[in-house]
């Protein structure tokens, strides 16, 4: 199995790669800079500047997973998200004509419509994206999965719920928090009755590699299946990094428009490909704050065994 990635270097791709190789993959990179890895072999290209389908085609990889987006500060709305469509389906293209056969392709749980009742299923919950990012993703999705037949292409789409773990940025919930927590500062947040997906990034990982061997077509949601209250995962953050008496509930307002629930089915993914998580919300957490630094031994944070099932 000879894989293109991209976004190699952003937060899921870098869980990827050990996996892949690790599995045997022969691994090559696509985007703006290398990782730096001895097994993996990078080819360095701007996506939003052009697809050079000539390196493509001479990569000659049998199978791609297209992780590359804007996910910075205000990606919501971003006008990048109208570049990486074009990209992304230039992208596609590019790698069927040099031969490749299998694509998996990340979305996001952002393309559902989420003023529903808030548990997503991948072929009965309607798609109706809120913000530009959502609406990027589902475009792509759609176009692809009309030309992939005509194509020869085998296409999974991986919607990915609500992502946390080591490396995370400081802008996002954990990161806020496990800053804090370094700093001695007080970390602001929602009063956190809104209930989230939350999957480790090792977890999104191995998802995805499940999908990308297993014969499995057309979107597969990506997340644990049981949303918890934010507020809890806050409070699981923080006892593990001992910063527990340093969050200010309720400093941030919760938006009116703000869904209460959002969680993911996961029975494709599941019955499907035969992945199976590693980690439950408590032994993620304390994984992710241990090694920021933070809580002293993981044995010690952590309370129960690292599923295995």
């Amino acid at each position: 199995m000879r894989v293109l990635l991209t976004g190699a270097g952003g937060f899921v791709g870098r869980e990827v790669i050990p996996l892949l190789l690790r599995s045997g993959a022969e691994v090559h990179t696509l985007g703006r800079s290398s990782i730096g890895h001895p097994n993996v072999e990078h080819h360095s290209v701007d996506l939003l500047a052009c697809v050079d389908a000539r390196l493509i085609q001479e990569i000659g990889a049998t199978h791609l997973l297209h992780l590359a987006w804007e996910t910075g500060p205000g990606f919501w709305h971003a006008p990048e998200n109208l570049d990486w469509v074009a990209a992304s389906i230039n992208l596609v293209c590019a790698f069927v004509r040099g031969g490749g056969k299998r694509a998996v392709i990340a979305g996001s749980c952002a393309e559902y419509d989420w003023t529903g009742e808030g548990r997503l299923e991948e072929t009965v919950s309607p798609v109706l994206p809120a913000t530009l990012y959502g609406a990027a993703k589902a475009s792509v999705y759609a176009v692809l999965a009309k030309a992939a037949p005509g194509l020869g292409l085998s296409l999974a789409w991986a919607r990915i719920f609500f992502p946390y773990g080591p490396g995370e940025r400081p802008e996002r919930l954990l990161g806020t928090l496990l800053e804090a927590a370094r700093d001695g500062g007080v970390a602001k947040v929602s009063d956190g009755l809104q209930r989230r997906d939350f999957i480790h990034v090792e977890d999104v990982a191995a998802a995805l590699l499940a999908i990308l061997t297993a014969p499995v077509e057309g979107v597969l949601n990506v997340a644990s299946g049981e949303a918890v209250p934010v507020r809890r995962f806050v409070e699981i953050a923080t006892r593990a990094a001992g910063s527990a008496d340093r969050v200010a509930y309720g400093a941030i307002p919760t938006r009116p428009d703000d869904p209460p629930l959002i969680e993911g089915a996961i029975g494709r993914l599941l019955t499907e490909t035969g992945y199976r998580p590693r980690f439950t919300l408590t032994t993620g957490v304390a994984d992710a704050v241990a090694r920021f630094g933070l809580g002293g031994n993981i044995n010690k944070v952590v309370k129960g065994p690292v599923r295995t099932d």
